[in-house]
């Protein structure tokens, strides 16, 4: 639940706007990413200072494909990557994305067999016990070990180098949405849309937006 009343400066308000703009941007732009339907820089439950609210599959979905893990962790890098490139600061803020896009990354290496390091071996699986809590079972050497954490952390830099100069690329529509939610502290996905459709217009971008022909056939059916 949005909480109005909860007492949050000035500074961190800028923070945290720049920081969901982030998110917001990358999930418009990235193939295999779902759109945005809300911004908000309202405190929500205990530690969320704002949030990003993004459309639901229009069918249920059970499976991923590699490409939109991917494009789950640029989407999840793209607060503390704004942090940084608009603010030349980072925050805490940013903490459990990084904690989240790291758990991918690990998946896709230790259980899903999408990476070369480990190739089509699993690495991790779950193992019930006798008292019904499942526990997780590692079987791998020290060697393989530090080869996954060389990889996560190389990919991680790879994509944190991604996100952010696309965000210099789009530099006036970041600017443009903090502001906007600055102002008014909530903006709705057709909103941020918008943003970015201007911004590549008035600086004759190509348009980079990820679900603008899937909408549109949508619309026209």
């Amino acid at each position: 639940l949005e909480r109005k009343n909860r007492k949050v400066s000035d500074v961190e308000k800028q923070i945290v706007a720049y920081h969901e703009s982030g998110h917001a941007l990358m999930a418009e732009l990235t193939k295999g990413s779902t759109r945005v339907t809300k911004v908000s820089i309202i405190p929500r439950g205990l530690g969320a200072l704002g949030y990003t609210l993004h459309l639901p599959d229009e069918e249920d979905r059970f499976l991923k494909r590699k490409y939109e893990l991917m494009a789950e962790v640029d989407v999840l890098l793209g607060g503390r990557a704004a942090e940084e490139v608009f603010l030349g600061e980072i925050s805490t803020g940013a903490g459990n994305d990084l904690d989240r896009a790291t758990a991918i990354l690990k998946d896709m290496i230790m259980v899903y067999g999408m990476s070369d390091v480990a190739g089509l071996m699993v690495l991790s699986r779950s193992q019930s016990s006798f008292l019904g809590g499942g526990q997780i079972n590692n079987e791998f050497s020290e060697q393989m070990s530090e080869d996954i954490d060389a990889s996560i952390k190389a990919t991680l830099t790879e994509r944190y180098e991604y996100v952010m100069q696309t965000l210099r690329d789009y530099n006036g529509a970041i600017e443009n949405m903090t502001a906007v939610l600055l102002d008014v502290e909530v903006i709705e996905g057709k909103k941020v849309q918008s943003i970015i459709k201007e911004f590549e217009e008035e600086n004759n971008l190509e348009s980079r937006m990820a679900h603008v022909k899937k909408v549109e056939t949508k619309e026209d059916s």
